[in-house]
């Protein structure tokens, strides 16, 4: 299992909120993982869902809606530096080391070039000399049906 860390960083200035848990849900009632006290925002507004080292998005009906890089979305799947918009709340999301506090000087980021990564993917693929569970890369089959709705700006579906 892929442990995600993630974090929701307000463009608008604040502290970041961090995505703890594996289902996390934002929306104006006291419940809510993420509370956002403010009219333009849902009761039940939308959830993020951590997965197989993924970060998924999904609207929950709400009122004005949930967009992703401008696009009103039903769901989404959550890219680093993606712009989520909650009705009028606007964050850029971030991953990894980004939204981490900097390693001890002793830990590193390994770093590849497109070669060595191709080697990678081919050892993976084969099972050719993978002891190291922390190298794998997840590898996700996505479905037609999987893709997000997307709604033009009258939210609309196209």
């Amino acid at each position: 299992m892929i442990h995600l860390r993630a974090q929701l960083v307000p463009l608008e200035g604040g502290a970041p909120i961090e995505v703890g848990k594996d289902v996390t849900l934002i929306g104006r009632k006291e419940e809510c993982d993420v509370r956002l006290d403010h009219k333009s925002v849902s009761k039940l507004h939308c959830i993020l869902v951590k997965t197989d080292g993924l970060l998924l998005v999904r609207d929950l009906g709400s009122t004005n809606g949930t967009r992703v890089n401008g696009q009103r979305i039903r769901r989404a799947a959550l890219l680093p530096n993606d712009k989520l918009t909650i009705a009028n709340f606007h964050y850029r999301i971030t991953f990894g080391p980004a939204a981490e506090v900097p390693a001890a000087p002793e830990e590193h980021t390994m770093q590849m070039d497109a070669k060595e990564m191709a080697k990678l993917m081919h050892k993976q693929k084969t099972g050719e000399g993978m002891m190291d569970s922390s190298v794998e890369i997840p590898i996700m089959q996505i479905q037609a049906n999987a893709l997000p709705d997307v709604y033009d700006d009258d939210g609309k579906k196209k």
